[in-house]
């Protein structure tokens, strides 16, 4: 049986603990309570890259919010547009395995003239077994709470890698929104976003300090060596046997093949090349943007139309026609129905329909026809055919079964004609809702379970149409959770424990708009 997660952890932080003399006798496995009290290893250098949520950041600096972003009290702005938060110190528990890291810098958000004013500083990282959380100084509108949490993290799949100096680098740490967090979001007495929505992943580097060896003790004079005895005389080989005769084994008469012309027509390869007769496109075209749309700043709707209708995650478009041929391959793939976002009073007006896919082998493209009204204008542009995405199609992906072929969840980015399209609010390479693609090859092949009309009320991107809570970026306070007492905490996996007790061991040694 393999040990629970909290066993592993006990035994590879007792395993460091014992090797680096940090502690007496290592812990067990059952984390009795029996065993000595350990003093703290201090981390230093320690550097927190995280950007809140890049689609928040583009919003307040975009044509919407028209705002600013500042930077202040030592955090800096990385290339990627998120932020470094600089001069980490805290310290690693080896007893309770727990981390607490604060940081030096700030950050703070303007939008709508003022209206939207939120501001994070004193930022601090804490974990308890395979989470954790982002702590921070939340200033809403002039009122500040302290030792807000802020973020909740999951370092269930984060390994610990190496960074310069020995420092440990735990990268691209999962991030999602709480409930205290999304309070700090609200516009106007609405909630921007909602408790578990995604944020940016963070990254958290820390190095443990170096303290003083201990001084060796003085080596004892060696012992004098003993005489060695005298190797005995060597047998002598004994002669080896002549070899016997190989024997000549009678071949077996093989077995008669069966003949290909009485083979079962059930077991051979069918002919699935031909026309497509049926099947649907699932698409939510962006999940943010969607989001916003329906959401209180823009305060609009969508429309469906020419039989496109909603999913849980998106709109469902049904099949028109295509071809598919197996020796390229290559897929060639046509869809009914349009949808429109209306948003801003008509100022938003964005609307595909007409959707198409066309495959060859790994590279592939969603085109469709695209009006797009201009905010500033109010011209209206028309685009025919337009390579709105670039798929990423999957090696062997072209592969039916069962007369069906199916192509899940195939990401998309957006193409530099489609941002245009799409009026400046976003950029080409942006990553837009994944595709599903099911079409079927020959006429009453059964398409599948349909699974995607639960909603499960997921929302990663931006600002949500739900209400209720309470305070926000326009004024009000927030809920403090008293972080700034105990907060033990572990830092993430059996690896992660591991590799801070090595690091301490060599520091020893050495001494040592809108995407909303």
């Amino acid at each position: 049986m393999r040990p629970t997660r909290p066993l592993l952890l006990a035994a590879a932080t007792a395993t460091v603990l014992s090797v680096t003399s940090l502690a007496a006798p290592a812990l067990a496995e059952d984390g009795g309570t029996d065993a000595p009290t350990t003093s703290a290893i201090g981390l230093t250098d320690g550097t927190l890259d995280w950007g809140v949520k890049e689609s928040f950041r583009r919003y307040i600096s975009g044509p919407i919010a028209g705002g600013s972003i500042t930077v202040a009290d030592g955090a800096e702005t990385n290339d990627d547009g998120g932020y470094r938060f600089t001069e980490g110190t805290g310290t690693y528990d080896p007893t309770t395995h727990a981390v607490d890291t604060g940081f030096d810098g700030s950050v703070h958000f303007l939008g709508h003239g003022g209206e939207l004013d939120l501001k994070l500083a004193e930022l601090r990282v804490v974990t308890e077994g395979t989470t954790g959380s982002i702590v921070a100084d939340v200033t809403v509108a002039g009122t500040t709470t302290e030792d807000v949490e802020f973020a909740s993290l999951d370092l269930s799949a984060v390994a610990p890698g190496r960074g310069e100096g020995g420092a440990m680098v735990f990268e691209d740490i999962p991030a999602t929104l709480t409930e205290d967090g999304a309070e700090a979001f609200e516009y106007h007495g609405t909630p921007m976003y909602q408790p578990g929505t995604a944020l940016d992943a963070a990254t958290l580097t820390v190095t443990p300090v170096a303290e003083e060896p201990e001084e060796p003790e003085e080596p004892g004079a060696p012992e004098e060596p003993g005489t060695p005895e005298q190797p005995g005389t060597p047998q002598e080989p004994e002669q080896p046997g002549a070899p016997e005769g190989p024997q000549n084994p009678a071949p077996e008469e093989p077995e008669n093949p069966e003949d290909p012309g009485t083979q079962d027509p059930d077991t051979q390869d069918p002919d699935t090349s031909g026309t497509v007769q049926e099947g649907r496109l699932d698409w939510g075209v962006k999940e943010s943007f969607r989001s916003y749309v329906t959401g209180p700043i823009a305060g609009g709707d969508v429309e469906l139309s020419g039989g496109a209708t909603e999913i849980a995650d998106g709109y469902r478009f049904p099949a028109a026609g295509g071809e598919f041929d197996p020796e390229a391959p290559a897929l060639d793939a046509e869809f009914t129905g349009g949808v429109r976002f209306l948003g801003h009073e008509g100022a938003l007006d964005l609307r595909f329909s007409e959707l198409a896919i066309e495959i060859d082998g790994t590279e592939g493209e969603l085109i469709a026809d695209v009006s797009s009204k201009d905010r500033t204008s109010g011209e209206v542009t028309e685009y025919d055919a337009l390579t709105v995405a670039e798929l990423d199609i999957p090696a062997d992906a072209l592969n039916p079964v069962d007369d069906v072929l199916t192509l899940d969840a195939v990401p998309a980015t957006l193409t530099a004609d489609g941002a245009e399209a799409f009026g400046g609010f976003y950029s080409a390479g942006e990553e837009l809702d994944p595709v599903t693609v099911t079409v079927a090859l020959v006429e009453g092949a059964d398409l599948g379970d349909d699974n995607r009309n639960d909603d499960d009320g997921d929302d990663t991107g931006g600002p949500s149409t739900q209400t209720g809570a309470r305070g926000g970026a326009t004024g009000g306070a927030l809920a403090s959770t008293g972080a700034s007492g105990d907060l033990p905490a572990a830092l993430g996996t059996a690896a992660a424990l591991t590799a801070i007790g090595a690091l301490a061991y060599g520091a020893t040694r050495r001494r040592l708009t809108p995407e909303s």
